[in-house]
């Protein structure tokens, strides 16, 4: 089954296998004649960056490329790439890649033609209206993984590489003008990356549906979102090539990001500190604290777990939902919990005092507070 689409939500997308032969026409369509194609270490020496860039040069946009971005991008990269704009002469930006290089290449084309440091601009009250909206780069997203979200979403994730703590950047304009989601881009994957990837978009459309905040069109669209997760990761883990597969991932990843302006909780402001100390991979890490967090969320969250658990054809209600996502991560090879991704409980009180900090846990269906936020912890050990 061959998925073509073109969407305007909400942005332009541009959905189909082959698609990526368009990237010149969207950096056209945005006005821009010398883009610089920013992705990871990974990606830059890879057959299918290779070819994005070989797109943009037969068109006459040059071949620039900025790929010291970090799994977990921080300032230090953010200051490189802006230093490699500036000095090609750069008018905008292809944000090629998973979520870093997603988030920093959108985070150069913000902060280019900002006098202010980054942390100002953080997703705080209306500190965004800080920012010279005139001076922000168009963007051109190119998602090459089916899971943060970030070519439809308005901000980006930085990490304070002094502090280890993640801080999310938030600007209207960082919304790419035009996205490319070329479900042949993911066919390379690694498995553990589509797990990843793939149980971060569930996670997204998990805590935006079960967020207490009032947003219906988000929760409608993340519940579709977790039914794409729940039938096609499965068989995008089993055969990579399944496009089909991988065309429905891409949309769940992007569905989880437009929804989770709903809210997010305790998966994401435990897993942003995890990941900022340790490392680790983000989407894996939230499928690892995902059990202990809807036994956390139960009081809150049951009944509307029980109507998402039927709509998804799981019997069962809560528990049948509970037992559903701990076969699934059985299937995918996901960890058991910390302790089986190489984490020891020896900095708890750090994390959790990070996790406190964080504005994911401001969304979550119970409060949480320093105690049961330590114990929520300790569970997931």
């Amino acid at each position: 089954m061959n998925i073509v689409a073109n969407w305007s939500y909400p942005t332009a997308v541009k959905l189909g296998r082959g698609r990526i032969k368009e990237l010149a026409d969207a950096c056209k369509t945005l006005g821009l004649k010398k883009p610089l194609l920013v992705t990871d270490r990974g990606l830059a020496s890879m057959a299918i960056t290779g070819h994005a860039l070989d797109v943009l040069e037969e068109a006459g946009l040059g071949r620039a490329i900025f790929a010291d971005v970090d799994p977990n991008p921080n300032e230090n990269n953010l200051e490189a790439g802006v230093k490699a704009y500036k000095e090609g002469g750069h008018d905008g930006v292809v944000a090629f890649g998973g979520g870093s290089g997603l988030d920093l290449g959108k985070l150069i084309a913000f902060m280019a033609g900002q006098t202010r440091p980054v942390w100002d601009f953080e997703d705080i009250g209306d500190w965004w209206t800080r920012a010279d909206a005139s001076k922000i780069a168009p963007i051109v997203a190119v998602p090459t993984t089916a899971g943060t979200g970030s070519e439809v979403g308005r901000a980006g994730v930085l990490t304070n590489s002094v502090t280890h703590v993640k801080k999310i950047i938030f600007h209207p304009k960082l919304l790419p003008g035009v996205v490319i989601c070329d479900p042949e881009l993911t066919m390379g994957m690694p498995k553990v990356i589509t797990v990843g990837t793939g149980m971060d978009a569930f996670a997204h459309c998990l805590e935006a549906y079960s967020s207490p905040f009032y947003h219906p069109m988000s929760g409608g669209i993340a519940l579709e979102g977790m039914r794409l997760v729940k039938e096609f990761l499965p068989r995008a883990y089993k055969d990579g090539a399944d496009l089909e597969a991988r065309t429905n991932m891409m949309s769940a990843a992007a569905m989880g990001a437009v929804a989770f302006q709903k809210g997010l909780g305790a998966i994401h402001s435990l897993s942003h500190p995890i990941g900022a100390v340790y490392n680790t991979h983000h989407g894996m890490t939230n499928a690892v604290v995902m059990p202990p967090v809807l036994r956390f969320n139960r009081p809150a969250i049951e009944e509307k777990i029980a109507r998402a658990a039927a709509y998804l054809g799981i019997a069962g209600g809560f528990d049948g939902f509970y037992d559903y996502v701990l076969s699934l991560r059985s299937e995918l090879g996901v960890p058991d919990n910390l302790t089986a991704m190489g984490i020891k409980p020896d900095r708890i009180d750090e994390l959790t005092a990070m996790a406190m900090e964080d504005p994911s846990c401001g969304g979550n269906p119970v409060t949480m507070t320093m105690e049961n936020t330590k114990a929520l912890f300790l569970d997931c050990f």
